[in-house]
């Protein structure tokens, strides 16, 4: 896991940011910038087992107020908003092929899309473009990925390891193509690049979540963002931090990242031993560093 001040699987966190870049845990170590006290921490057939059930509203949509989304919570890493939905999935939806961005602070919806439930800032912590990934559309709507928490696993033992929530597609500008994705899998402890006809560019041998604070399975994430960190002795291989969280502990590393899980460097790398982090090599971070922001992570038994 991944927060603003420190690392939850391998690197501690600085003093305002988590950052999870090895899928394992890590406490993200933010910079100086606004709204963050921390920095955190394959196969083209959808077969989603989301707890998104889409109820299109049959009220004509009235956009909020820029008053009313400002005070609306953020969806950011380290935030808990229970009005919005869990997902889960055993691979990339068709649909998500593309990363987005947003020109301005967007309320997100929840089933009914009716009644803003947050707001999804258009700079994130670390004061660049938020991405935006969609996994799916429905009209003038787009599901989209967020990189807060839905619940805690302390309240829901089935707490879901990434949420979504409903956004009106017209505040979306496609920023580029998401041509492969990132399948983790747990039991064969690999991390590999798979392109969008599903064969294998490139496969690294990876260090995973112990028993006790596993890595989350069964979910798709995407990477919401890249960072060096020194004060998680992260000075020369960026971090990779996912939009997902623990489903096993609020805090497996402590600190205040939000259970984040990420990609990151670390010279002890193979076994379950992490906090849920994925720890890989250079190589590994180096090849991963060739994909967009926004690509999709898969995560697999």
């Amino acid at each position: 896991m991944m927060t603003p001040t420190r690392r939850t699987g391998i690197i501690a966190a600085s003093a305002a940011a988590l950052v999870v870049l090895g899928v394992g845990a890590f406490v993200l170590a933010q910079p100086d910038p606004p709204a963050a006290t921390a920095t955190p921490s394959a196969s083209a057939s959808p077969s989603p087992t989301a707890s998104v059930t889409p109820t299109p509203s049959a009220a004509p949509y009235a956009a909020p107020d820029d008053a009313t989304v400002a005070a609306l919570p953020e969806a950011r890493y380290n935030a808990v908003i229970p009005a919005l939905l869990g997902f889960a999935s055993n691979d990339v939806p068709a649909e998500l092929t593309a990363a987005y961005t947003i020109a301005a602070d967007a309320p997100l919806f929840g089933d009914d899309r009716i009644t803003p439930v947050a707001r999804l800032a258009a700079k994130n912590f670390l004061g660049d473009s938020t991405v935006v990934v969609p996994v799916r559309t429905d009209g003038d709507w787009s599901l989209v990925l967020t990189p807060a928490r839905q619940t805690l696993p302390s309240e829901n033992p089935d707490a879901p390891a990434q949420s979504v929530g409903w956004i009106r597609s017209e505040l979306l500008t496609k920023a580029q193509d998401l041509a492969a994705h990132v399948v983790i899998s747990v039991g064969d402890q690999t991390v590999s690049i798979v392109d969008a006809s599903g064969d294998v560019r490139e496969s690294f041998p990876a260090a995973v979540g112990a028993s006790e604070t596993p890595t989350p399975t069964g979910v798709v994430g995407y990477v919401q963002a890249r960072y060096l960190d020194p004060a998680q002795d992260q000075t020369v291989y960026p971090i990779t931090l996912s939009s997902m969280h623990s489903s096993a502990a609020d805090e497996p590393f402590g600190g205040q990242d939000g259970g984040l899980i990420g990609i990151h460097f670390y010279e002890e790398r193979s076994g379950a031993i992490s906090h849920g982090c994925v720890r890989v090599s250079g190589d590994a971070i180096t090849a991963l560093d060739t994909l967009p922001l926004g690509t999709p992570i898969l995560i697999q038994p």
